[in-house]
Order: C-alpha cells, then structure tokens, then sequence
C-alpha cells in the first residue's frame, strides 16, 4: 500500500484561466504519477463555482473542478475522492481545502474544526486601542479524517493543513498588508498564530487518541502540511514522542515520523531562501510502522518558492510517498 501527501498550492480554475489550470497539469500529472499511490492526501484545493444552470440551486456552490481536472489526467480517475467544506457548509471553500483519493472505499469521512479544541480567548496586548485587542482564535480550516477499507483491514487516515506561521493580524498594528508598525505588534500576531497552529495539531492528536482508545492496533497515519519541522511544537504534540512526555508506557500511542528515514540530504519538501525545510510529513502509529517499507520525497526539481515567479505552474511543495507490506 502507498501513500501519498502533496500540497498543490492554491490549485484552482479561475473564469478565463483555463490555459493556466493547462499548464500547471501539463506538469503536476506526471508527478503524481510518479507517486503510484493508492491513498492520495492533497492540500491547498481550490473551491470553484461552476457556470450558472437555470434553476439549479446547488450551482452557487463551489466545487473542485481543477482538482477533477487535474485527477482526470493522472491514473487517480477512477479513485474515490472526497474534500473539506466551507465552515457554512454546503460546499467546498474557496481557497485551502483538503482533499483525499483512495482507491480503497471510503467508509466515513469527518471534518474537525473546533470539535474537541474550543476556539480560545486571546489578548493582544499591543493592540491600538488597547481595548480593541480581545479575539477568539479559531482554526482557519478543518482537519479531514477518512476511514479506508483495505483488504486485509482498516486503515484511518487524518489529512491535514495547519496554520501558516505568520503572524496573524493584530488591531491597528500594521501600516500594510504585510507590513507592521512595531516589533511588539509583530510579536503578538506570531504568538497567537502559534497558538492557533499548535491548537490545530492537538486537535489532530487528541483524534489520535479516541482512535487509540477505541483500538489499541489501529492503522493510523497523518498527513499533510504541518507548515512546520520535526522539532517545532506542532510535530512534537502529533509525536508524543517517549522522550517528550518520559512515560514509556505510553510508547504505544506515540506516532512514528517516517521521513526521518530519508537521508539527511533528502529530507525537505520546502526550499526558502536556499533553505531546505521539512513541512509536509506522514506520521504512522506502531502497528502501521511495524509494515513501514521505505519513504520517497520527489524533490529533485523542486523550486526555492522565494524565486518563483507568480504565474509558475509548479507547487513549491514536494510530494511524500511512503509504502507499507501489510
């Protein structure tokens, strides 16, 4: 069994965008198929509204036509696909959606968004005026969780995208879009982007945990972009790692991260500045490792995103794929 995740950056179909959405498939088709996948996990799905159908009420709601676009000319066709949906429901998002193709049945499928983590109160101490700085954080988009039919069992997959690390807004403390006015306000804005990120992959683990609870065996993995490194927060809470909680009993529970077996010279998805990062992960419970075979990173052409150009049809993401004998 192979499986995959890949960040497609902003995949989408705009009106009159036909020739881009061409290209960008032109050269993301045969790299998924190099993949040779069973389960794909695909971040940044783009949502588009089809072409108005007199009387047709559901035509307002978005759809991933670049993502069936784009599978139509990979040898995922035929697969199973379902995707995240907007938090108003009804329809997909129109930017960061999570998708996932199985070639496996899919027999439930569940959004998380603030489910088993309550949005939490922030204050922002360097808000202008400072009584403008009261915020609730909640997480910008879902966690998708699918459980597979394999042949021989059952297989739970958990697809997702956490926060980005910069620095959310804060009240009165930019002078742009992406500029800011202090140092302090740039501060306050990254820590509650930490919170919210952080928040996102407890939420994940504490999932981990009721599918523990459930069965101690499970066939666990989570996939996606964690928009940060094996040693950052986010990473040591969907680990639980025994030498981060120093209870060894509770080793069964911790997760595995499997592109630790790449070479130290393989092991990035992301270049940024000349700076090689691991952001885009698969994680495996005990019983799935025990099947744990090998791990690709297909980084070979991968872009550095600071030089990309706007219209490049390439992901600055590289796709993880990981097999399992079981």
């Amino acid at each position: 069994m192979r499986l995959a995740t890949f960040n497609l950056e902003s995949l989408d179909l705009r009106r009159g965008g036909e020739a881009a959405l061409e290209r960008r498939i032109a050269v993301m088709a045969p790299q998924m198929d190099r993949l040779r996948a069973d389960v794909l996990c695909l971040q940044e799905v783009n949502g588009q509204k089809p072409e108005a159908a007199e009387g047709d009420a559901g035509a307002a709601r978005r759809q991933p036509l670049a993502l069936e676009k784009l599978l139509a000319a990979t040898a995922y066709a035929g697969y199973h696909l379902v995707t995240s949906t907007a938090v108003s429901g009804g329809g997909l998002a129109d930017v960061h959606n999570l998708a996932l193709a199985s070639r496996f049945p899919i027999l439930e499928v569940r959004e998380l968004r603030n489910d088993l983590v309550p949005p939490r109160r922030y204050e922002a101490v360097t808000a202008v005026p400072r009584e403008s700085g009261g915020t609730t954080l909640a997480w910008d988009r879902p966690l998708l969780y699918c459980l597979l039919q394999l042949p021989g069992g059952l297989l739970h997959v958990i697809n997702l995208h956490l926060r980005s690390p910069l620095a959310a807004p804060i009240p009165g403390q930019k002078t742009a879009a992406q500029v800011w006015s202090s140092v302090a306000g740039w501060a306050d804005g990254l820590l509650a982007a930490t919170i919210m990120r952080s928040g996102q992959a407890l939420e994940a683990r504490l999932l981990v945990e009721q599918l523990f609870d459930r069965e101690p065996q499970a066939l666990i993995a989570v996939c996606g972009d964690l928009n940060a490194g094996v040693e950052e927060t986010p990473a040591r809470i969907l680990r639980a790692a025994v030498e981060d909680n120093g209870n060894p009993a509770l080793a069964a529970r911790a997760l595995h991260l499997l592109e630790q077996a790449l070479p130290a010279e393989r092991r990035y998805s992301v270049i940024h500045g000349g700076r090689r990062l691991m952001f885009d992960h698969i994680l495996a419970s005990p019983a799935l490792h025990s099947g744990f075979t090998g791990i690709e990173a297909l980084n070979d052409a991968l872009p550095d995103e600071v030089e990309m150009a706007e219209d490049d049809p390439r992901s600055n993401h590289a796709p993880l794929v990981a097999e399992f004998d079981l």
